[in-house]
């Protein structure tokens, strides 16, 4: 005898925990197979931990300026071991409070591989050998991403790692190579940097960050420079050797041949929706190598089975869209009406400075030939909170269109741009005018005062900073 489920959910990272955590409280019979540990790559291996080592690199930057704010701060020690100890307490308690919640949501948890043998059951090879079947209405596939790896030689060399690794490094290298130039490379550049490894970032491309607005990341790069960051554009890697002391990349820029070397190379070109090792073919399910195909209720092309986060294309590969798809599925599967529009979708880069984004950049308002496009802009250097904390790179960078001149993009690169562009989302998601988003009342001395007078800008009214 089989097990019966109203859903079953494959993949215990974000969207497949909240959408087991949804389905209990709508009082759904529920499973949930994860053959690895419940959250997923973003709770073991990657937002979480990499926000911990992002806090204690920002900690090591204030302590620089320390004395600006009349700390003698001469001899000061640091233990990238007690970090680590750190990043594995923050999560350990949230990956704990995960499995607590399904079990208190009455959730039954699997530990093993699944099977998807067709619509409506499931085989399960759990971890202890035994393996049970389990009959399913619904399914919901959220089996994820992995790592992209480009055809480099010596790419299987000790010393040549992923972020995985990297955050898992049990001392501080003191050089490394980052090949990429994508969101995740720029944070492990930016947190190993900032906790004092030379760090040289090598990217292919002309640009970093490509869906990201131009003039946004070009300031951001600037910064990163500044910061003691090297990065070598329109250099792809051709191979990587080992040395006596450490890694060596040879490369080709204009200039010609390039040699970095490195105590470690950090790989980071991209990520790739994975599928678990399901036969998607025999189960009819339509996919790609961007990820399996979904509607906006997230239902794949199979009645009955449903597919949420990193393994769906478009690929957004970010934590809170998985969030929102899980909900989604579970709330159609319930007969709720749910429609996931991922036209408002925040992104958010946790470098030093932050850079976050909603909606159109600059350049695709413009490919679009949106009508009578405005831009407001508004520096950190003249917001009263962001001189009071020391913190005045950057810039908020408000996009409006047509006659009611509506918000279609709102960029933030400076501090807590991660926090404040939620209301940035709001605006995006809802239309507002950029008017009526200026008339606003923001409270001061606040960081949000920066997005309110870039607002004001839009029509060539800011008020604490000099018209040109």
């Amino acid at each position: 005898m089989s097990d019966k489920y109203k859903v079953v959910v494959v993949g215990g990272g974000p969207g497949g925990y909240l959408a087991a955590l949804r389905a209990a409280s709508l009082d759904l019979k529920t499973a949930i197979i994860e053959k690895e540990d419940l959250g997923g790559v973003c709770l073991n291996h990657g937002c979480i931990p990499t926000k911990v080592l992002t806090h204690a690199a920002g900690f090591n930057r204030r302590l620089q300026s320390a004395e600006e704010f009349g700390f003698d701060i001469k001899n000061t020690n640091f233990s990238f071991a007690g970090l680590q100890e750190k990043k594995k307490a923050v999560v350990s308690e949230l990956t704990g409070h995960v499995e607590e919640l399904l079990k208190k949501g009455k959730v039954d948890i699997y530990s093993g591989k699944a099977d998807v043998l067709s619509p409506g059951r499931i085989k399960v090879d759990l971890q202890d050998a035994e393996t049970v079947e389990l009959e399913a209405e619904n399914i919901i596939l959220a089996t994820g991403s992995g790592e992209i790896y480009p055809p480099i030689p010596g790419l299987d060399l000790p010393g040549v790692i992923t972020s995985w690794e990297a955050l898992a490094l049990e001392e501080l290298p003191e050089s490394m190579a980052v090949i990429g130039g994508g969101v995740i490379a720029l944070e492990m550049a930016s947190i190993f940097s900032g906790l004092g490894t030379k760090v040289t970032i090598v990217h292919r491309s002309e640009r970093l960050l490509r869906r990201m607005d131009m003039e946004m990341v070009r300031r951001l790069s600037t910064y990163l420079r500044k910061s003691g960051l090297q990065i070598m554009m329109n250099t792809p890697v051709e191979e990587i050797e080992e040395t006596e002391n450490g890694l060596k990349l040879k490369a080709q820029s204009k200039k010609g041949e390039e040699t970095i070397e490195a105590e470690k190379v950090l790989l980071s070109v991209g990520r790739k929706a994975v599928f678990g090792d399901l036969d998607l073919d025999s189960l009819g399910v339509e996919y790609s190598e961007k990820g399996i195909k979904v509607n906006s209720k997230m239902e794949t092309t199979v009645p009955g089975i449903y597919a949420v986060g990193d393994c769906t294309a478009p690929g957004y590969f970010l934590a809170h869209v998985a969030y929102h798809q899980g909900l989604v599925a579970v709330e159609n599967i319930a007969g709720l009406e749910a429609h996931f529009d991922g036209s408002a979708v925040p992104g958010c880069l946790f470098t030093e400075p932050e850079l976050a984004c909603v909606g159109l950049s600059e350049e695709e308002a413009k490919e679009k030939e949106l009508e009578n496009i405005r831009v407001g802009k508004f520096p950190f250097s003249a917001c009263g909170k962001a001189s009071c904390q020391g913190e005045t790179e950057g810039v908020v960078k408000i996009i409006s269109a047509g006659k009611e001149q509506e918000v279609i993009g709102v960029h933030i690169l400076g501090p807590h741009a991660s926090d404040l562009i939620q209301e940035g989302t709001l605006a995006v998601d809802q239309k507002v005018k950029a008017a009526d988003l200026a008339s606003l009342v923001h409270p001061h001395p606040t960081l949000s005062e920066a997005v309110w007078e870039a607002a004001m800008a839009i029509n060539k009214a800011p008020l604490h900073f000099a018209r040109r």
